[in-house]
Formats: C-alpha cells, sequence, structure tokens
C-alpha cells in the first residue's frame, strides 16, 4: 500500500493524537486523494492551513499524493505572510467579520465589545453558517472541526479552550487584530453600529436616575438600544485593556 510521510507544524499539532504531534509520521492510503482530503482525514480542518510543501515545493490543497511523497503542512501566519502564490487558499479578507457558531455567544459579546463585526445567528444550522460565511465573506468561529472542513468555508478558526477570556485572546493573536480594536463601537445586543446621540432627543426613554447622573450617550443604529458609561463601565474598559496587554 502506499504511503507518505506527513508533518504537522505549530498549531496544526492541537488537532492530532499525541503520538504524532511534532514529529514526522507515515501515513498509508489507498487509491487517488488529494492533499486536502488527506489532511482533513487525519483530523485537521483545511482552514487552519496555509501552506503545504510536497518534497520541499509549495503545493495546492487539489494536488494528488503519491507513494513516497514527503508533506509538510503549516498553519496560517498573519503576521509572517507567505508570497500569494504558496497560498493555499485566498487571501484573508481584510475587513475581518465574522460569524460564529451557538456555542460561542460570549466570544461573540467580547468580540463585539472591541469593535469588531461578529454575528451570532443563534437559530442557524451548520449548512446556513458556512453558506454566510461563504456569501458574506466572514470568518467562521467554531469548535465544531467538521463544520470547518465544509468546502465552501474558506476562512475559520477553532478555539482550542471552552474558556471565552481565552478565546478571546487567541481569535486577537490568531488573525493579529490588536491594531484594530475600537472599543465601545457596536452594540452588544444585536451587533449594529453605535452611534452618538444627544441627550435631549432620548431623554424621555431615560431612567429618571440616569436623566440625572449622565450626559454622553450612545444609541445602536440597528436596534435603537441606548448605552451610557453605567457601573457596569469600569469593569468593561479593565476588559478591554487586558485584552490589548495580550499580545
Amino acid at each position: 500500500m502506499p504511503r507518505a510521510t506527513f508533518r504537522f507544524y505549530a498549531s496544526l499539532n492541537d488537532f492530532l493524537p499525541y503520538p504524532r504531534r511534532q514529529v514526522e509520521f507515515e501515513h498509508e492510503f489507498g487509491g487517488r486523494g488529494s492533499i486536502k482530503d488527506m489532511i482533513e482525514s487525519l483530523g485537521v480542518p483545511h482552514t487552519e492551513v496555509d501552506l503545504i510543501l510536497v518534497n520541499g515545493q509549495s503545493a495546492g490543497f487539489e494536488t494528488i499524493v503519491q507513494d513516497g511523497d514527503r508533506i509538510g503542512v503549516y498553519p496560517v501566519f498573519y503576521t509572517l505572510d507567505p508570497a500569494a502564490e504558496s497560498r493555499v487558499r485566498p487571501a484573508p479578507p481584510e475587513d475581518f467579520r465574522f460569524v460564529l457558531d451557538v456555542h460561542l455567544g460570549k466570544l461573540a459579546a467580547y468580540l463585539r465589545l472591541l469593535g469588531f463585526d461578529a454575528l451570532f445567528p443563534e437559530d442557524y444550522d451548520d449548512a446556513n453558517l458556512a453558506r454566510i460565511a461563504r456569501d458574506e465573506g466572514r470568518i467562521l468561529l467554531t469548535r465544531d472541526r467538521g463544520l470547518l472542513k465544509r468546502s465552501m468555508v474558506t476562512h475559520g478558526f477553532c478555539p482550542r479552550t471552552t474558556n471565552s477570556r481565552q478565546q478571546l485572546q487567541d481569535v486577537l493573536r490568531r488573525f493579529d487584530l490588536f491594531d484594530r480594536i475600537a472599543p465601545f463601537t457596536r452594540c452588544l445586543r444585536c451587533n449594529g453600529r453605535l452611534e452618538p446621540v444627544d441627550k435631549a432627543a432620548i431623554y424621555e426613554e431615560l431612567p429618571a436616575h440616569t436623566r440625572e447622573a449622565y450626559d454622553e450617550f450612545k444609541r445602536c443604529a440597528s436596534c435603537g438600544q441606548i448605552f451610557w458609561k453605567g457601573s457596569h463601565y469600569d469593569h468593561m474598559t479593565r476588559l478591554v485593556e487586558s485584552a490589548r496587554d495580550g499580545r
């Protein structure tokens, strides 16, 4: 039976069983198979891969694996930009908009707090999430590796932990987003843009104690929710600063 030697690098090892991490290993295969199919059969979603070397030469996902091939598989490095001709996927979207599955609601809220467009359609199934990622050019965030393996998904990320704060840091590092943080510019409820609003225009909508205690307000352009620097503001500011310090 034909065999190929694989070596996965850096964060891709998170998807492999321990005996195959950080080492070369042989993989037997039958028939003709593309590198993409073989990589995913080994447990690594294609959205996590940005560069493949076959016998020292860059190769695409469609390359057919041959007996005796030596294959190196590398993750996405947004701070180390491979040449465009070497990438196995299209260049990442410049606006870094996200769509998250139903299990990542707190991460969606954190991303919105930092000013990122984070769509969180709670009632959408996997097929619709993949379609949204494709049609709207969004990066899919999910811990469901099977969802990331769908062919229509070109950019995605699988958080390795269930801790929402750590998930946020991992997303910021993965996509090198620290310089793009713009806190308090998106609605935590619906993801809409926040715009300054004159106090007089919303005076009747405010609780009595808020009318007297605060003068600066923002309103969501999508859902109309009103925001001000209430008792929770200091806590949220500390969260923002903690995220910025996590480079």
